[in-house]
């Protein structure tokens, strides 16, 4: 796991080493083990690197026998050693023991094509001297980072967008669009970043810079949900317990010590179920919570860990954690706002103190329908059959209940509901998915950003996937959608930042791509069937798991932030947010200071929205007034 960042001349003049020196140095944190800087007649790569794999000969830059051909290379190609045998065949000569080598060798054999026959996690960038070719790209699910910039003299890129930032030339206007859709998904969507100049490569996607032009190249794998499996259920069982395994098993790999976040609920436990199978020690395990008890897991994590026999270590998190938000906001360089990267920074830190590699049970919701939005969704069809007069009386009779209605909550969800039913199906769920709301925007918005982003609705971009997705199912659709987009946008960028901020390297066998085809051949009525989510992945992991682990409530990954904001820390949201640094035009600040009294008065549960705004203003303060 590593940093990589690059430079490429497009005026024929040398490449900055001071700058790719300094690049470097801003992700050390992604690689503290060791640097190395490669220069050619226009061309400048950097990388730091964090040893897993072959510690004493997995120096980076690599190059290919020749020297024709360079790589800096972030992730883990989990299959490299079934791939290298067939490249000696063809008279490929390897001298290192590393995946990154494997890469360039079927760089050599299948050109651009290579990505098809990597199995991992990765983010590359790849110089071809004789065709005078720049090769970037990213894994399927996108679970490692790319950011890249191009300007009339030079194309920049690295793993992280503050490493670009390094070069004074870069232009830091901000993108208000970027702030427009952060505030509805929480985060800034791929291709765009917050900054108007600098771009994200996208998941599953590959781009060459060649004479001086981008050629962006189209998505080169997707889940497809239109072919089903012939399987019996018995079987579809036994195949997802055999990928999963083999996913876990070969996740093992390492000549650094490792071990597994667990939270007690399915997905967590399952994999410390096959790591215990597979390994001949016990799993080193890991597990954080909250004084609320409401939110605190720790009590199934134990379960499991004893059941298992796990090295067992607990952190719990209080409201002073919030102290590291602007190191935080530092961190994941663009606005970011799922509350659970706390705990998931502070479980990081406690996971590094013991291992430098950690499995973890990321991606089984959205690949076989954990959810509980997924169940919603569903009733919202069976609504749709209620004659449209009976909704309509049913919306106007809960339009008569005032907020401070004893059943205030119970109404305000059925408002909710009701109001989402009006949307077209696409809309309806992103509606479900949204932070801020359209109406709370424009409540908000002052009149300058009004103007400047009123138009565009941020509602149409996972519209867009909708129709992307080549299937009429409905719980199929939905899978996609997450998969990529909100896995990839949101969850991958929460794990890969907190992790890598503390040097540690995490794997998901749940997001093999393997596992994950499988799961998508699967007849979505066997993964949510009737009012039970997962149910075959259930079924299937009743052969491993406890019954208390798998019945169990889903709790997710949440953080008492209505309660802290009520309680010790409004008065950081209030100076936060009120102050007169804060007024950056944006905002009408009278309605930021109406929502956080609508909120401490308990009128409305605004916790999502504070947040979303302390992270923005975070941001600023770090990456603006700072500089």
């Amino acid at each position: 796991m590593c940093g990589i960042c690059g430079e490429l001349r497009l005026d024929g003049t040398a490449p900055q080493k001071d700058l790719l020196l300094q690049m470097c140095a801003t992700m050390r944190h992604r690689g503290p083990d060791d640097e190395g800087i490669y220069i050619g007649k226009n061309i400048g790569l950097g990388h730091r690197r964090l040893s897993i794999i072959d510690l004493s000969t997995g120096h980076q830059p690599l190059s290919n026998e020749d020297g024709s051909i360079w790589i800096v290379f972030n992730g883990e190609i989990y299959n490299f050693l079934e791939l290298r045998p067939n490249l000696e065949r063809k008279g490929h000569r390897f001298k290192t023991k590393t995946d990154t080598e494997t890469i360039i060798h079927l760089y050599e054999e299948y050109g651009i094509d290579c990505v098809q026959h990597l199995r991992g996690m990765f983010a590359f960038c790849l110089w071809d001297e004789k065709k005078r070719r720049l090769f970037l790209a990213r894994d399927r699910i996108g679970k490692k980072p790319l950011y890249y910039t191009f300007s009339k003299n030079s194309f920049l890129f690295a793993s992280e967008l503050k490493a670009i930032l390094e070069d004074a030339e870069i232009d830091r206007l901000i993108n208000q669009e970027a702030i427009h859709h952060y505030l509805t998904y929480q985060y800034v969507p791929s291709p765009i970043t917050i900054f108007t100049q600098i771009k994200k490569l996208q998941p599953a996607h590959i781009m060459v810079v060649e004479d001086g032009k981008i050629k962006m190249f189209e998505r080169y794998w997707k889940p497809e949900y239109t072919s089903k499996t012939n399987l019996s259920e018995p079987e579809i069982i036994e195949s997802i317990l055999e990928i999963l395994r083999e996913a876990t098993r070969i996740r093992l790999i390492s000549d650094v010590p490792l071990g597994a976040f667990l939270s007690g609920g399915i997905d967590s436990s399952a994999i410390v179920a096959m790591m215990s199978q597979l390994m001949d020690k016990p799993v080193k395990t890991f597990s954080i919570g909250f004084p609320e008890a409401s939110f605190n897991e720790l009590s199934f994590a134990k379960t499991v860990a004893d059941i298992f026999k796990t090295e067992h270590h607990e952190f719990i998190v209080k409201p002073d954690a919030l102290d590291i938000l602007p190191k935080i906001a530092w961190h994941y360089d663009e606005p970011y706002a799922d509350s659970s990267c706390i705990p998931t920074y502070y479980l990081s830190q406690m996971t590094r103190q013991h291992v430098t590699v950690a499995l973890n049970g990321d991606g089984g919701d959205e690949t076989f329908a954990g959810y509980e939005r997924y169940l919603a969704y569903k009733l919202t069809s069976y609504y749709e059959r209620v004659p449209r007069f009976i909704r309509d009386g049913i919306f106007a009779s809960l339009s008569l209940f005032s907020e401070s209605s004893s059943r205030r909550d119970f109404i305000r969800r059925a408002k909710r509901f009701t109001e989402v039913i009006a949307e077209p199906k696409e809309r309806r769920y992103i509606r479900w998915l949204s932070t801020f709301s359209n109406s709370l925007k424009d409540r908000l918005y002052s009149d300058e950003m009004k103007e400047r982003v009123g138009d565009i609705d941020s509602v149409e971009i996972l519209a867009e996937s909708f129709k992307r997705s080549g299937t009429d199912d409905l719980l199929d659709t939905l899978l996609f959608v997450d998969t990529i987009n909100y896995l990839p946008e949101d969850l991958m960028v929460k794990a890969d930042i907190a992790s890598m901020a503390h040097c540690l390297e995490c794997r998901s066998p749940f997001l093999d791509h393997k596992l994950v085809e499988f799961a998508a051949s699967i007849p979505s009525n066997l993964k949510l069937k009737g009012r039970k989510t997962k149910h075959i992945l259930k079924k299937a992991l009743s052969k491993i798991l406890p019954e208390s682990i798998l019945n169990r409530g889903k709790m997710g990954f949440g953080v008492p932030l209505s309660f802290w904001f009520r309680g010790e820390l409004r008065d950081y949201a209030e100076e936060l947010l009120l102050c007169k640094k804060a007024d950056r035009g944006y905002f009408k600040q009278n309605e930021i200071k109406n929502l956080l009294e609508e909120h401490i008065s308990g009128r409305v549960n605004h916790s999502y929205h504070i947040f979303s705004l302390i992270m923005l203003e975070l941001w600023h303060q770090t990456f603006v007034d700072k500089r």
